[in-house]
């Protein structure tokens, strides 16, 4: 885990390899374009770039548009833009039609940092999941980023795929085998599951190393795609461990934890613990001290796991 990379400077980079292969693709701003890394993808195809101004509504209404028009659509902005002030024409001009639009948004979370309360998005998961025939993805490194852009680049469909602004650890190989709806179980263990997604992948495996020195055997899913979730990794980790932890940089209420606790709620109750954002607003500060903060970190997330372990 050496390595560091932000999912969204992995977008950068793979949409100037994306416009060489779809002479289809479009990809569109809302003037954050040196943010969002999107500027990558200007540098080398000009004709096919187009800033929209701070103009979000308008960003994916267009983007509706060109994409009905039979062209492949990228368009960027913080989350908290897309699926806040632009969510009305998300679901309306893009989910509703089936628009073939990425929605890939940079910035989300309480690692935004100092741009404070009204830049740190908790909802967006939770909102774009609602959105029927819509496919949500959150990236745990830049190598997932990448391999999960050029999926959703490949199918036909409205996509949301969030992204980050801080560095995070890079922990999969280039010939990790990371698909759509499909979850990856990147350490295996048999007393309790942790299932995490986005920035808090690499937080639960600094947990279960932690909690392996007192004897508690963890197993650490990454839940890259929220939207189709991985029904089935979910109910063998409900089977075979005591039960579930979900770690998410999100609200509690709406996102990960609660897709998960729909699942076994369903299929094969269990115990769950919830990691994530707890009914609150961020604020500045600094990216790390914030996690601290708000408890999104190792340190919490083995809490969770004791607490399952002594309560089983």
């Amino acid at each position: 885990m050496a390595d560091k990379m932000a999912t969204r400077q992995a977008y950068g980079q793979v949409l100037a390899e994306l416009g060489s292969k779809y002479e289809s693709l479009v990809v569109m701003d809302a003037d954050l374009s040196k943010s969002t890394m999107t500027a990558d993808f200007k540098a080398v195809f000009p004709e096919r770039f187009f800033n929209m101004g701070i103009a979000e509504q308008n960003l994916y209404g267009a983007a509706a548009g060109l994409a009905l028009s039979g062209k492949i659509v990228c368009a960027s902005t913080f989350a908290m833009f897309a699926s806040g002030r632009a969510f009305e024409i998300i679901r309306n001009s893009i989910g509703y039609t089936k628009a073939n639009v990425k929605i890939c948004a940079t910035h989300a979370g309480i690692t935004v940092g100092e741009d404070g309360a009204s830049h740190q998005t908790f909802e967006d998961l939770a909102l774009m999941r609602t959105i029927p025939g819509m496919t949500v993805i959150n990236p745990s490194d830049g190598v997932s980023a990448k391999q999960l852009i050029r999926q959703a680049v490949a199918f036909n469909g409205p996509a949301y795929v969030r992204l980050g602004r801080a560095a995070v650890p890079v922990f999969y190989d280039e010939q990790a085998d990371i698909k759509i709806g499909k979850a990856n179980c990147v350490r295996q263990g048999k007393d309790v599951t942790v299932i995490a997604t986005g920035i808090m992948v690499s937080e639960a495996m600094i947990a279960a190393e932690k909690l392996a020195e007192d004897n508690i055997d963890v197993r650490v899913i990454d839940m890259h795609t929220i939207k189709p979730i991985d029904i089935n990794i979910i109910v063998k980790a409900a089977t075979e461990t005591k039960g579930i932890v979900t770690a998410e940089e999100h609200s509690v209420i709406g996102g990960l934890g609660a897709a998960v606790a729909e699942v076994v709620t369903t299929h094969l109750p269990c115990k769950i613990a919830m990691v994530g954002q707890q009914d609150t607003f961020g604020e500045s500060g600094k990216p790390e001290e914030l996690k601290v903060k708000y408890g999104m970190t190792a340190k919490e997330i083995i809490l969770a796991v004791k607490q399952i372990s002594a309560n089983s």
